[in-house]
């Protein structure tokens, strides 16, 4: 299978002139059951999806953070427990690998001309995922504790570690830095975003081999290392909810998290009104001296399962239509950085765009990925917690993704 994805997602697809809006959903009847991860960006797109819902037409969501773990066993099933899987993109692989959705490319045809090409995900010359948003990790700061304490907005992680000192020794507070770090998926992605950042490569080129035993893969880990001495000793509880009201109580100055929940950070009715007016975001931090930041760009989008009927197939598409609509986001533009026509960047979308102009990386869609990510969020924590050495690190997680890339055939 080629996993060339032709869609990509440019700060240019970001920025588009208006067009028609959605109407009527025109849905005869069918079951629509949705998938997909669980913050307001998604919470968005799927209530308008439901507003399809008639004495004919079921709608249904399950929104959780174990959306990646239930994914590939509910669509497997015959009929698939749900009818769209929202993914992203990574987890749009399993799915492509399984042959568990379908091509898309009839209904683009008939329901989704409102679509930019830049949502079209393409994999093997047919369309198989619809993107509606981008996403990546970037600096959230405190504007106000940074312009009280004469600190320029970081670039680096080198200024970021001499702007928390600064604050520390002026007794602003002692745990100025939070990240995601908790032990498995997030502190994975901490690493994936760090690497990405130093401008290598994962792998050997046209090679499944991994290739991060290098001096970038120790300059990394002695950098998640070096953080964690600005962090909160409940650094392993650290995951993209439990950041936030971090944050809101006024414990950090400093967080590398999603742009998916930036607008949470900033909206009107956030409990901490003074830290939320004073919230503002840039690009994440560099490393190394290089300009890229430590950030890994993705997409979000939808996918249509294989083993559905047609009937479901057509209601679940034309839902989503619907859910993904100039409508849905016309009342929730801070909400993410949308690839919808007409989308005009708002605040809290800035430091996803500033990511994108200053050239961070995608995250690598390719079928072996996973293993790796797992195989790192399986080996980090004993390094961070001092138990190993960065060089240990390294060499459990290339056994562990050697042993699984081998057991699934990607290696000889």
């Amino acid at each position: 299978m080629n996993f060339h994805v032709k869609a990509t997602v440019a700060a240019g697809a970001l920025i588009a002139s208006a067009g028609g809006v959605w109407a009527d959903c025109g849905i005869e009847s069918g079951s629509v059951r949705i998938l997909s991860n669980d913050f307001s960006a998604l919470h968005a797109v799927a209530n308008w999806a439901e507003k399809c819902a008639s004495d004919t037409v079921e709608v249904t969501k399950n929104q959780t953070e174990e959306h990646k773990n239930i994914q590939v066993p509910a669509l497997t099933t015959d009929p698939a427990s749900y009818t769209v899987a929202v993914v992203a993109t990574n987890s749009v692989v399993p799915l492509l690998s399984g042959g568990l959705i379908r091509p898309l490319d009839e209904y683009v045809e008939k329901w989704g001309g409102q679509l930019q090409d830049s949502q079209k995900i393409v994999v093997d010359g047919k369309i198989m995922a619809i993107a509606f948003m981008a996403n990546a990790q970037h600096l959230f700061y405190r504007e106000d504790l940074l312009k009280e304490n004469g600190i320029a907005v970081p670039t680096s992680f080198d200024e970021m570690f001499a702007a928390a000192d600064k604050l520390r020794d002026a007794g602003v507070m002692e745990t100025p830095i939070s990240s995601n770090f908790k032990p498995g998926w997030d502190i994975a992605a901490e690493f994936v975003n760090t690497y990405l950042a130093t401008g290598n490569d994962f792998f050997e080129p046209g090679s499944a081999k991994l290739a991060i035993d290098n001096e970038d893969g120790l300059l990394v880990l002695e950098n998640m290392k070096k953080m964690l001495g600005y962090m909160s000793p409940d650094w392993a509880t650290f995951n993209s909810n439990s950041q936030k009201p971090v944050w809101e109580a006024g414990e950090a100055a400093f967080s590398i998290s999603w742009g998916s929940r930036a607008g949470a950070y900033i909206a009107d009715d956030n409990p901490a009104p003074e830290i939320a007016a004073n919230t503002a975001f840039a690009a994440a931090p560099t490393i190394g001296g290089k300009s890229i930041p430590s950030a890994a760009l993705w997409w979000d989008g939808f996918t249509i399962a294989k083993n559905i009927s047609d009937e479901d197939a057509e209601a679940s598409f034309r839902a989503m239509m619907n859910g993904v609509s100039q409508e849905m986001m016309a009342e929730n533009m801070d909400a993410a950085v949308w690839l919808i026509e007409g989308y005009e960047p708002t605040k809290a979308a800035s430091g996803v765009i500033a990511d994108l102009k200053a050239g961070a990386r995608a995250y690598p869609m390719l079928p072996y990925m996973g293993l790796l990510h797992t195989a790192l969020g399986d080996n980090l924590a004993e390094f961070l917690q001092g138990n190993e050495s960065a060089e240990q690190a390294l060499a459990d997680v290339t056994a562990a993704y050697t042993t699984a890339a081998t057991e699934a055939g990607y290696l000889n």
